[in-house]
């Protein structure tokens, strides 16, 4: 009798990706001296076990998705994703901090993430430059809405992932900057994108090439609701954080640096004050007002939602987090353009309407 292996027919379900489960392969023999080697490699890969598509396919189901939702948002603070603050607000701290000859590059975005500061792209390229810094501006926050490289930046990056791309099912990032730079990352013997291989596919470029045409109408339209949205959220006395509203701090320099028509950004912060309450409203939003997606991301044609001190700013220490001034309950909203105007608007009132309504029932 020869040497048999015996695969698991059962289907392996989420909990046997994490610990093992009964999908694990068997080997029998004969003689108790089975040997893998022996075995005929074309056998091997015909009695793998074969994934069936979600809903039954013979072929197995991929995800167009590059964002991903939760049902809860509690799960949001599980979920691990690293962020770097760079505090550039204060231009003499920063130019102590450069050192001529041995600070190489200047690294900041021009709207921060969570807590939308505005960088004064035109002086701090001043300063770096001074010092001979390289100066590095991730724009991802605001393309069309600010141009860096017309303020005085030698490179500006972005996550072709967020607004750029606009689907969240493309996973891909952009340098630009001068053809020397360029040319330099193509070097065929020392450039980075020879040496680390960040080639972009063909398929993923050819998409991205349809959309961009069409990026200018989508950023004017995120830009506009954010801009009501905010300017409503405001009057009906919650604390609001967006560069369009006029008690923004950096607002007059936004004004001064965007370009015209562009608006002001797509995404806004509300301060719950608690993270009870963000969860409270994002639940709510999501499951029942159909208002948005609770998610770490941002640039979709739907609202994207999260609570920046529990996700996307969760290893940051309470110490870190009020310096940079992240409260516990700050809710940041990606505006989508899906639907009217006051019809998400509509939902996202009745859904503040509901929170107090469910903490004056609490109190009684």
């Amino acid at each position: 009798m020869s040497d048999t292996v015996v695969f698991s027919n059962n289907k392996r379900s989420r909990s046997d990706d994490i610990e093992g489960g009964d999908a694990k392969r068997t080997l029998f023999s004969n003689n108790n001296s089975t040997s893998i080697l022996s075995m005929d490699p074309a056998a091997s890969l015909a009695s793998a076990r074969h994934e069936f598509g979600e809903h039954g396919g013979v072929n197995m189901s991929i995800e167009a998705s590059a964002t991903f939702t939760v049902m809860e948002p509690e799960t949001m603070g599980r979920i691990n994703i690293t962020t770097t603050f760079v505090d550039v607000a204060d231009l003499e701290m920063v130019k102590e901090a450069m050192v001529e000859g041995k600070t190489k590059v200047l690294y900041f975005e021009s709207v921060s993430n969570p807590t939308l500061m505005v960088a004064n792209i035109p002086e701090l390229s001043k300063l770096a430059h001074q010092k001979g810094v390289t100066v590095v501006v991730d724009n991802t926050f605001a393309p069309m809405v600010i141009s860096p490289a017309r303020l005085g930046a030698d490179v500006v990056v972005h996550s072709i992932s967020k607004f750029i791309s606009g689907g969240a099912d493309i996973i891909a990032g952009a340098v630009c900057g001068p053809e020397s730079l360029v040319n330099s990352m193509m070097d065929l013997h020392q450039g980075a994108i020879m040496l680390l291989g960040p080639t972009m596919n063909p398929k993923v470029a050819f998409e991205l090439s349809e959309r961009i045409p069409h990026l200018a109408l989508r950023m004017k339209e995120h830009c506009h609701r954010a801009l009501v949205f905010a300017t409503r959220l405001k009057k009906l006395g919650l604390k609001v954080v967006y560069p369009g509203l006029e008690d923004h701090p950096q607002h007059e320099l936004l004004k001064s640096i965007s370009n015209k028509d562009y608006g002001f950004g797509g995404l806004l912060c509300i301060d719950m004050e608690t993270e009870e309450r963000a969860n409270w409203l994002m639940n709510h939003l999501q499951n029942y007002g159909q208002f948005g997606f609770m998610a770490v991301s941002l640039g979709y044609y739907e609202t994207l939602m999260s609570c920046s001190g529990s996700s996307t700013s969760s290893e940051l220490n309470p110490e870190e987090k009020a310096l940079a001034g992240i409260s516990p309950g700050l809710v940041r909203m990606s505006i989508g353009f899906i639907g009217t105007l006051e019809q998400k608007w509509t939902q996202l009132e009745k859904a503040l309407t509901k929170l107090k309504e469910h903490e004056l029932s609490n109190k009684n």
